[in-house]
């Protein structure tokens, strides 16, 4: 039986690892880490927030720029972080590029009282997606309703989307607290789940759903979006699951330091660059997907060297 957690010994999550790899992650230096690329995992730095952002709005522009009427392609991007979404915009204005057979997937949603917060919630992830990037494209420019896939408490719809014959071509990300992509966090410690997290291929057939949030996770999304204030933050969300990342031509992860602290940052790289895979940590999953990127601002990787504050 592995060690309960020392964060919420009802749930699953890092916490529960040998201390060995807990160890060998915090021992990283950013130099160590830059050496991590392996064979399907690259490990990009970037020196200037400016930089970091403009890369990852490029990613949707270098995969809008893709699709065709005939071989339709897209993105599948995060909430968390936001603030690539306005260059997004910016971008294909300026760039004058039609993105009208484009398509988005969103990656997840809140939910509460049985059903998707709309979008006119404060918290929305639509709501952030489209004012701070759809809204903002010119209309002749922008691609129809109809092509953006948010997902809803009836999952359906946007499952039925991965499998219609459109390219995802880049699914991007955060890193949250708990080590989750999406809300994709570990379970909880019951039923038959109770003395051993799921096993990777039983996690892998998971697909987008409603899922029960990690208390890291309640406590994170307050921390970062609702100025600390738990009490606004829903306890359930809608996430994108790993069978749908897994159709997903390449994940791309950005740590730009404000959603993972430095240890977390460590720890998913190391365990994905050593193959090191447990369903404690979702993100380490990502070690078995072909095409893994990740990429970190370094004025946000910090130290794991205890500090006094």
């Amino acid at each position: 039986m592995r060690k309960l957690s020392a964060i919420a010994p009802d749930w699953w999550d890092y916490t529960t690892l040998d201390d060995d790899i807990i160890k060998a992650a915090a021992a990283l230096t950013p130099e160590k880490m830059l050496k991590l690329s392996r064979s399907g995992f690259s490990v990009v730095f970037y020196d200037r927030l400016e930089e970091f952002y403009l890369a990852e709005a490029l990613e949707y522009v270098n995969a809008w720029r893709q699709s065709t009427e005939d071989n339709p392609a897209g993105i599948c991007g995060p909430i968390g972080p936001t603030e690539q979404l306005p260059l997004v915009a910016r971008l294909v204005n300026e760039l004058n590029l039609n993105v009208r057979s484009a398509h988005f997937w969103g990656m997840d949603e809140w939910y509460h009282q049985g059903r998707e917060v709309p979008a006119s919630h404060p918290l929305s992830f639509e709501k952030a997606d489209r004012e701070l990037c759809f809204d903002r494209i010119r209309k002749e420019l922008r691609m129809p309703d109809a092509n953006l896939h948010f997902p809803k408490s009836d999952t359906a719809p946007y499952r039925k989307s991965w499998d219609a014959g459109l390219r995802c071509v880049v699914m991007q990300g955060g890193q949250g607290d708990v080590k989750h992509w999406a809300f994709n966090d570990p379970l909880p410690r019951k039923g038959r789940h109770k003395n051993q997290p799921p096993s990777p291929a039983e996690y892998r057939k998971l697909p987008t759903r409603v899922v029960e949030l990690h208390p890291l996770t309640i406590a994170q999304n307050a921390r970062t979006s609702g100025g600390g204030n738990i009490a606004v933050v829903p306890t359930m969300a809608i996430s994108v699951g790993p069978l749908e990342t897994w159709k997903s031509e390449k994940v791309s992860i950005w740590h730009a330091g404000t959603h993972d602290n430095p240890f977390g940052q460590r720890l998913s790289t190391w365990m994905i660059s050593r193959r090191i895979v447990d369903t404690s940590v979702p993100m380490s999953l990502l070690a078995d997907h072909p095409d893994v990127q990740f990429n970190f601002y370094r004025g946000g990787i910090g130290t794991c060297d205890v500090e006094m504050h």
